[in-house]
């Protein structure tokens, strides 16, 4: 992305942040606008995913001795962050592939988890985000909303309409909890046939649980709240022991109440 272009992009961030700022005013968003800062974003992820949740992060030969969660998208992404007002220590991020950059790139990330081609006459218009976390001493539902309004005001300026991701789901269970949870969301949250997507390699529900009480990770709550869909059934994430569940939200169809909190 061009300076100009960011410069301009962390301004519409910023002020969009300001209500936010206001309520948490140790906290305040912006993108990274070099490798030294995209870095910070990849350190927390590694905390988060590889030392949290023991993912196996085998894309970069010196992760373990850099501390840092690095893949060949990282450098075609966007990298939201929120940061710590005293410290400016990063506590919270998202990566967002834009259509453009995704083409450059190859394709989505989350082509590699399922079969996208019901979506593909939408991808001209549609944002892919990922690798979402926060801090854990920061995790509440002010810092998710934070990372939810800088993503908003992101779609809004540059006029993109769907926005897909991978709802991930922890099965250090062995996906009892993860297959009870898709068998509940898909009540009321699956999508119509026609944005149908199909895992490659896929959890196996039918051998698994699906009657366990479960809550729904915030992160996946908070999307389905705005409106959002699950494409289908979960495929399983082997480096990252998780189940992932396609979500798929068109930005004219959120939720009118929750628009109007994230996009004043």
């Amino acid at each position: 992305m061009h300076k100009k272009q960011l410069s301009a992009q962390n301004n519409v961030i910023q002020h969009s942040a300001k209500a936010q700022i206001h309520a948490q005013s140790r906290l305040y968003v912006s993108f990274a606008r070099n490798t030294d800062e995209i870095a910070e974003a990849q350190r927390l992820r590694y905390k988060v995913f590889a030392e949290e949740m023991g993912a196996q992060i085998i894309s970069a030969a010196n992760a373990k001795t850099s501390g840092l969660d690095v893949d060949g998208f990282d450098a075609f992404c966007d990298h939201l962050l929120i940061r710590e007002s005293i410290t400016h220590q990063v506590i919270g991020t998202y990566r967002i592939l834009s259509p453009e950059q995704a083409f450059l790139a190859g394709g989505y990330y989350s082509a590699g988890e399922f079969d996208l081609s019901r979506l593909a006459h939408l991808f001209s218009s549609t944002v892919e985000v990922g690798r979402a976390c926060v801090h854990q001493d920061y995790r509440n539902g002010g810092t998710i909303a934070m990372l939810w309004a800088g993503l908003a005001k992101y779609m809004q300026a540059h006029n993109y309409e769907y926005m897909i991701g991978c709802g991930s789901v922890p099965i250090h269970d062995g996906g009892h909890l993860a297959a009870s949870l898709y068998h509940k969301l898909k009540e009321d949250y699956l999508s119509p046939a026609e944005y149908r997507v199909f895992p490659h390699n896929p959890l196996p529900i039918d051998a698994l649980n699906k009657d366990l009480p479960v809550i729904c990770p915030a992160l996946i709550k908070g999307y389905l709240r705005l409106g959002a869909y699950i494409c289908g059934a979960p495929a399983w994430d082997a480096s990252f022991n998780t189940a992932d569940m396609l979500v798929m939200l068109s930005f004219s169809n959120i939720n009118s109440r929750y628009a109007a909190h994230f996009l004043k």
